[in-house]
């Protein structure tokens, strides 16, 4: 472990390198879209991504959590799981929807779970074709597509790797289409799951893979310490949470008095020293040397001045 997250970093420090990259396509712009219903939340078992679909129109399908679908992919046609009706899909471009195939049948599930053992020996050729070319890359996991002749295989590298000959060889094993898919930290913690340093499940892999982008300012919003060993989770990225959380502390703050602001109370000076938006609590120390903490339901704003009631 570097460094880096064994310290404490201070205002000098490039925490650049903390933040979020891979989800520049998050589209905030969606939440004003008015989609057609029912909309549903399905979620690809194997990496943990998650769709939103529509039945066709001409469809009598009725579907509950839990049911099992066969809907396209970016990947092919493939099984999903229903989690549920959505009535207010987050971070999905209208082009994201897509409409399910058909509801899937026991023959579909019986070949699911016979694929299952077949991921597993995939995965040994993998990684005995990987030592024999000598790349350097980590196999994080394999799938086999339900309605296609396809085999994908999930993988890591700190650089881009030349696989052409590798997959040649998969080729000729497994005598079917092979897709081969770099894919970032964030991705590989969402696949894979763990706990966090909140001892819940990933975000990512237990919540939702559609949050917007994680910044230091979500960070530095919740006055949280700017030690990266707090701030970020196993994949060594900004925490997700943080996302999520963002918005109640700008709004709450919005209604806050600012910190470093001077007030004078109790016949003294005193100065905003921290704001705690979920207590509601403001912490002030006066010319004096007192230290007080008041709630700030007693502060009101007249004429653009905040004081004391």
């Amino acid at each position: 472990m570097s460094d880096i997250f064994e310290n404490d970093i201070d205002s000098q420090t490039d925490l650049s390198g903390l933040e979020d990259n891979e989800r520049s396509d998050f589209a905030e712009e969606s939440q004003n879209y008015v989609y057609k219903e029912p909309l549903y939340r399905l979620k690809l078992e194997y990496s943990c991504e998650g769709l939103y679909a529509n039945i066709a129109d001409d469809s009598s399908l009725e579907l509950n959590a839990g049911d099992a679908v066969i809907v396209p992919t970016r990947y092919g046609k493939d099984l999903a799981l229903v989690l549920g009706k959505a009535t207010t899909p987050v971070g999905i471009k209208p082009d994201d929807v897509v409409i399910i195939d058909r509801k899937a049948t026991k023959e579909d599930l019986k070949k699911a779970e016979d694929m299952k053992q077949k991921e597993i020996d995939a995965f040994k050729v993998f990684k005995e074709k990987v030592a024999y070319h000598k790349l350097d890359m980590k196999l994080i996991s394999t799938h086999f597509l339900i309605d296609e002749q396809k085999a994908l295989f999930f993988f890591s590298a700190d650089n881009r790797v030349d696989f052409r000959e590798l997959v040649k060889d998969l080729v000729s094993v497994f005598k079917m289409r092979i897709e081969l898919r770099q894919v970032g930290v964030r991705d590989e913690s969402r696949i894979t799951g763990g706990l966090g340093v909140c001892g819940r499940p990933y975000c990512c892999h237990a919540v939702s893979d559609k949050l917007r982008p994680v910044s230091i300012r979500m960070a530095k919003e919740q006055n949280l310490s700017l030690n990266s060993m707090k701030i970020s989770g196993q994949c060594g990225r900004l925490l997700c949470c943080l996302s999520y959380e963002f918005d109640f502390y700008s709004e709450a703050r919005k209604k806050l008095p600012s910190e470093g602001l001077h007030i004078f109370y109790d016949g003294t000076n005193f100065r905003i020293t921290e704001i705690n938006p979920l207590t509601s609590m403001i912490k002030m120390m006066g010319d004096d040397g007192r230290l007080i903490e008041v709630n700030s339901s007693r502060f009101v704003k007249e004429n653009g001045r905040w004081k004391i009631n």
